[in-house]
């Protein structure tokens, strides 16, 4: 019956103008739709000449109906005047079961409410502005389940009452639009709007609510031996198969290749340090070899397969010093490095045996970021300093002379030069040569390096080519041409397209730029060694012990660079949904770095800027996006195909060599500038570096500077930037740079020491909150629990501890300790 009635008053008024607002709603798979995603307003003047509606053919948009999700159902506000009307009519009507009508909406999305309103014609009359206010209604999320569930008229009335109290109204006079809007001290939550609570709930605990997010990422203390491992595995074993089905993507294929390349040069230049700083004990190849046998463990065993592994230079200078420290006893480097391996995976298994993880959320953001920022600058650091070595080792012609020639000469006896003709020419000397036939080298250019025509030129040209197709296309998804699929595939492989292009430039144009220098066979680099590392091979037997102390000097290194990353690839901002798995991680790399120990191959962890690069490249946006709407983070494609088959085609590198071999280095260099700047975007830390180069009238509308005064945040962002400062340096400098993992735990002393100085709340809004160091109530003490009670209470924690002679229980949340 109501149809048939709506269309009637179709039919009587189809000649007066209509105001019509269609808001689209999704219909989910509760029983009541909750979210609303778009709404359009549309005005149309129809005049029908007395024909039948149904005779009508719609005409639909049907381009954009592939925007909206299905299951979608439509709210129509009607909105007219006409002259027989002395009052204002109104209806709101919920259809049973949603309705297609014809062409009134602009696609054919089913229709499951329906308001008209009907009035006389005055001057003086805003039904258009009631239209607008009843469409906003419908859009709020609460209203929106009000108006599936209401009964009666007072249902609808009270949940128009409860959006109204909820709504913030600006008088139109006092908003200058010169100023930023002052937000309230605290956002207030939908949730509670969703389900008001029946009586008056206590004050929450910011803190017990911090404890309940720590214990649901994995970073509280169990009470149990390697109770955080056994946790990690539950929470992770749930997700193994999905982790393999959710690559299936063109999104993964991009993000290997991708990370491809980012890997492997970074793996073979660290092996060209390790065999100056090892004496070719390890060189490239067993770089490639570590990166093989460490990436595929780390891939199909892992917690957190999304954080990539690599090197890190304390790892380098760690294995400096002692190679160093071999060479002056007189041992076998290998077999001693083997037990200071053990020893380190020992010790690894002890602290995930102790939950030491759960350590972790004492490091916030303030040291996180500074940990990445740090990285991020190192990264774009050494790309432009690697190009400037090919300016020094290929020189540009300033003499601007063209023919090349060098004062040099080699002095020997007068039958030489004719027996010897590469020798008179002097723009390709051979110097060995020359010292083989006992010459003298004659000439003030004798000890300058060949000139090679465009080789720095061109180096600069695929380095900033390379960055610049990179950042251009990575953006191509936002931009105004083609369909959306095309532009999210060119975004996708825009680091790729970049790496084809400047190749192939390279290669056309015929300059011997420096190339990519892949080992050619698959054997140890020194012929005296094998890939299996005996436990002594004349060390003494007290050398067992003497590992113990440089392990735990490592195991400080590997510690603090893992789980540092870790925290960074587990952030809130990123949306993941399958969990964490700090504990694992760790378990998985004491196994790896065992097995690289024996194998005699250099250690691997986590490497920030990589991983942050992988995140990144695996983002997923909202498809379905009205007209002029952005498009909404969604989270990341999480799955462990991808790490897999980086290291993977990483292990088969030696037998790509051929194709390997024509990749210019400036390419590369030109994608780690790339890493380095992408990995910045989204810092916080970094953002307020630039806010305070801005006037206060140009700095963007960011959530902390709406909530702490803007002094306070430059005082943050220079004791964050004085630190970062202190970090730069300790790393610059081989002597000191062995201490950086240990400055990392200072800094988390640091960010302590600023509740001295900020607020509570301001710290919040800038950082994260740390624990409580403190208890606030003691009730036991290890008296009353006993020595083992007391032993399990400091290594495990306060979660629980149960004896037979004394049968308490101790619970300890938020620091808090009660008996029951």
């Amino acid at each position: 019956m109501c149809l048939i009635a709506l269309h009637v008053l179709f039919l009587e008024f189809s000649q007066y103008y209509f105001f019509f607002n269609v808001t689209i709603t999704y219909l989910e798979k509760e029983k009541v739709p909750r979210l609303l995603k778009s709404t359009s307003n549309v005005s149309i003047n129809r005049n029908h000449s007395g024909s039948d509606l149904s005779n009508d053919i719609p005409q639909h948009n049907l381009a954009f109906m592939k925007k909206i999700p299905p299951g979608a159902e439509a709210s129509n506000i009607l909105v007219g005047e006409v002259d027989f009307l002395e009052k204002t009519l109104s209806v709101f009507i919920r259809l049973n079961k949603a309705q297609v009508l014809g062409d009134l909406t602009e696609v054919p999305v089913p229709t499951r409410f329906l308001f008209l309103l009907l009035g006389p014609n005055t001057s003086s009359s805003g039904y258009h502005e009631i239209g607008r206010a009843m469409a906003t209604l419908m859009s709020d999320e609460v209203f929106h389940e009000v108006a599936y569930r209401a009964r009666n008229r007072s249902h609808l009335l009270a949940g128009i009452d409860e959006f109204l109290d909820a709504v913030t109204v600006l008088p139109p006079g006092e908003w200058d639009p010169a100023i930023r809007i002052e937000p309230p001290a605290a956002i207030p939550s939908q949730d509670i709007r969703k389900r008001p609570p029946e009586k008056v709930s206590e004050e929450i605990d910011e803190e017990e609510e911090e404890q309940k997010l720590r214990e649901e990422s994995g970073l509280a203390r169990s009470g149990t031996l390697f109770g955080g491992l056994k946790n990690d595995l539950k929470r992770k074993a749930p997700w193994y198969w999905s982790d393999f089905k959710d690559a299936l993507s063109t999104q993964c294929i991009a993000s290997w290749i991708f990370l491809y390349f980012a890997c492997l040069s970074p793996i073979i230049t660290f092996g060209g340090l390790l065999a100056e700083a090892t004496g070719r004990n390890m060189a490239a190849m067993e770089s490639l070899v570590s990166g093989f046998v460490c990436g595929l463990g780390y891939g199909f065993f892992s917690g957190q397969p999304l954080t990539i592994l690599g090197s890190t230079g304390p790892v380098l200078v760690f294995e400096t010093i002692v190679y160093d420290f071999c060479s002056k006893m007189g041992w076998d480097y290998l077999s001693f490095r083997f037990w200071i391996g053990t020893w380190i995976a020992i010790i690894l298994l002890l602290l995930v045996a102790i939950d030491a993880s759960a350590l972790v959320c004492y490091i916030t953001r303030f040291t996180e970021e500074n940990f990445a920022t740090l990285i991020a600058f190192i990264f774009i650091f050494k790309a432009v300093e690697n190009v400037i070595v090919i300016g020094k080792n290929f020189p540009i012609n300033t003499s601007g002379s063209l023919n090349g020639t060098y004062e040099c000469s080699c002095l020997v006896n007068d039958s030489l030069p004719i027996a010897h003709r590469e020798i008179s020419n002097w723009t390709s000397l051979n110097k060995t040569l020359c010292s083989q036939l006992n010459g003298t080298l004659l000439g003030s250019d004798c000890n300058r390096v060949p000139y090679v025509a465009d080789v720095f030129l061109m180096s600069i040209l695929l380095f900033l080519g390379t960055f610049l197709i990179s950042v251009q296309l990575k953006d191509f998804k936002n931009a105004l041409f083609f369909p959306s699929k095309v532009r999210q595939f060119v975004s996708d492989f825009a680091v790729i397209i970049a790496i084809l292009s400047m190749t192939f430039l390279d290669y056309f144009s015929n300059i011997p730029t420096p190339k990519l220098q892949v080992p050619h066979e698959f054997k140890p680099t020194l012929p005296t060694r094998g890939w299996l590392i005996p436990p002594f091979r004349g060390n003494p037997i007290y050398s067992i012990f003497l590992a113990i102390p440089p392990a735990l000097l490592g195991t400080i290194l590997i510690f603090m660079d893992q789980q540092i990353t870790c925290v960074i690839i587990n952030r809130k901002e990123y949306k993941l949904k399958k969990g964490c798995g700090y504990h694992l991680d760790l378990f998985v790399l004491a196994g790896l770095i065992q097995i690289c120990s024996m194998m005699g191959l250099p250690w691997f962890v986590a490497a920030t800027v990589l991983s942050i690069n992988h995140v990144n490249s695996l983002k997923l946006e909202s498809e379905c996006a009205a007209p002029g709407e952005k498009p909404q983070f969604l989270g990341v494609r999480e799955q462990r195909v991808t790490h897999i088959l980086i290291f993977l085609t990483i292990g088969l590198s030696v037998f790509l060599t051929p194709m390997l071999g024509h990749i210019p280095m400036p390419v590369l260099f030109g994608v780690f500038l790339y890493m380095g700047v992408a990995s910045l975007k989204g810092l916080q830390f970094f953002d307020r570096i630039l806010i305070m180069f801005m006037p206060n009238k140009y700095q963007p509308d960011y959530m902390f500077l709406r909530q702490v005064p803007i002094k306070k945040v430059h005082l943050f962002t220079l004791i964050q930037l004085a630190c970062l400062i202190c970090l730069w340096s300790i790393k610059s400098f081989s002597s000191t740079s062995i201490l950086f993992p240990l400055m990392l735990v200072v800094m988390i002393g640091i960010r302590k020491s600023l509740d001295l100085i900020f607020t509570r709340r301001e710290l919040k809004i800038l950082d994260d909150l740390m624990p409580e160091l403190t208890r606030r109530h003691q009730v036991l003490n290890d008296k009353e629990v006993g020595f083992w009670g007391g032993v399990s209470k400091f290594f495990l924690g306060p979660k629980l501890v149960k004896l037979e002679k004394y049968p308490y229980q101790v619970c300890s949340i938020n620091e808090k300790e009660t008996i029951t």
